[in-house]
């Protein structure tokens, strides 16, 4: 902490926890245990809606208070009993994901994970698209900072939104510690049991929605069966909530003829994933919009080759220690599943850099990159 800055009393709007909804909630829960761990004198107040994240957070620690703001709809919560909260007990900043109170009565640091809804619109609900646009560029240009956390993110949001660049800061993610490479096997078959999982397969995890890309996977594993007739492929297993617009997903699987050889867990506890990202072939996640990228490097840090699209954050994220492939070309895609799947050497290979490349991410230099901000805002005010 620089040393002219004072004890600091921080608003934390961590709704998301207990949502079962991955990027939002896996960010705001990871960096809350992260500032936690940090040795400071400041405060903060966490405001949740859901009763799982009271009692995840509930006298955890000395410095942290949870207040639960209802109801959970952004409608009513972020302008009404947010805002209220905050005129009734003050803090000296707020930190909120995409969207703040319109009338906050102190200072708000933002995250803007990325600005998908401006860009492809169609992939989001008519409802939750129209809010974000009418909500994340008001908070974006009335916020005192903004955090990204990629570089792409950054870029994106000074040219979408116009805002200075000395105005946003990026704090890359992390996968969370207990993502490791996991070696008991019967720990691993016990858990492809739980979700109906035979032999080797090929893993895919992330809510199914639309920009997750996963249509065209499907189509590219189906085109490599047929490639194979007499090969015994690994099934593909999709680990993952049905979010918004999953219809075609559901579609694709139906039409494909692949629908025998395909698992789809749904929702999976965190606890659940270093299992199957270790035990899987591969990881494939061939989305074609991400502001970060979480999951492929869950999997690096578990050891599991990964196949990413080469759009948007992810290369910034996987580095040179997967394979990237444009995700709009099932051909692309049906080729680097073979690749994976017959070369025990690549395989290998990726294991290693994987780990290697996922050392350089932690959620403690998040958190020491966000409290600088903080403290930056604080002092600036």
């Amino acid at each position: 902490m620089n040393g002219s800055t004072r004890p600091l009393h921080i608003g934390i709007d961590a709704h998301a926890v207990g949502t079962k909804l991955a990027g939002n909630e896996t960010y705001i829960a990871n960096l809350i245990e992260a500032l936690a761990a940090l040795d400071t004198p400041h405060r903060y107040t966490l405001y949740v809606t859901k009763q799982e994240a009271v009692e995840r957070f509930r006298n955890r620690w000395p410095r942290f208070s949870v207040r639960r703001t209802l109801p959970h709809s952004p409608l009513v919560r972020i302008p009404v009993t947010l805002a209220a909260e905050l005129r009734r007990r003050p803090v000296d900043l707020l930190h909120v994901q995409f969207t703040a109170p319109p009338l906050a009565p102190c200072p708000v640091v933002t995250t803007i994970h990325d600005l998908a809804f401006e860009h492809i619109p169609e992939t989001f609900k008519r409802r939750s698209f129209t809010q974000l646009r009418l909500t994340v560029r008001r908070t974006a240009r009335h916020a005192a900072h903004i955090i990204t956390p990629s570089e792409f993110s950054r870029q994106d949001v000074i040219k979408t939104y116009d805002i200075k660049p000395e105005r946003i800061s990026v704090t890359p993610e992390a996968a969370a510690p207990h993502f490791a490479p996991v070696t008991d096997q019967e720990l691993i078959e016990a858990i492809k049991r739980r979700y109906g999982i035979a032999g080797d397969y090929i893993l895919a995890v992330g809510s199914i929605q639309p920009r997750k890309n996963l249509p065209r996977l499907i189509r590219a594993y189906a085109n490599l069966r047929r490639k194979r007739p007499a090969g015994n492929l690994p099934q593909l297993v999709f680990v993952g909530k049905q979010a918004w617009l999953y219809a075609e997903t559901l579609r694709a699987l139906e039409e494909s003829g692949v629908k025998a050889q395909t698992v789809l867990t749904g929702y999976v506890p965190e606890a659940d994933l270093p299992a199957l990202y270790s035990g899987a072939l591969c990881f494939v996640y061939p989305s074609y919009f991400e502001g970060f990228g979480l999951p492929p490097l869950e999997a690096m840090q578990c050891g599991t080759p990964v196949i990413t699209g080469n759009l948007t954050s992810l290369p910034e994220v996987v580095g040179s220690a997967g394979l990237t492939v444009n995700p709009f070309d099932e051909e692309q895609l049906t080729a680097a599943l073979g690749k994976l799947i017959d070369d025990e050497n690549l395989r290998a290979h990726l294991h290693r850099i994987g780990i290697e490349r996922a050392a350089q991410f932690s959620w403690q230099k998040t958190a020491q990159l966000t409290l600088a901000v903080y403290e930056q805002v604080a002092e600036a005010k």
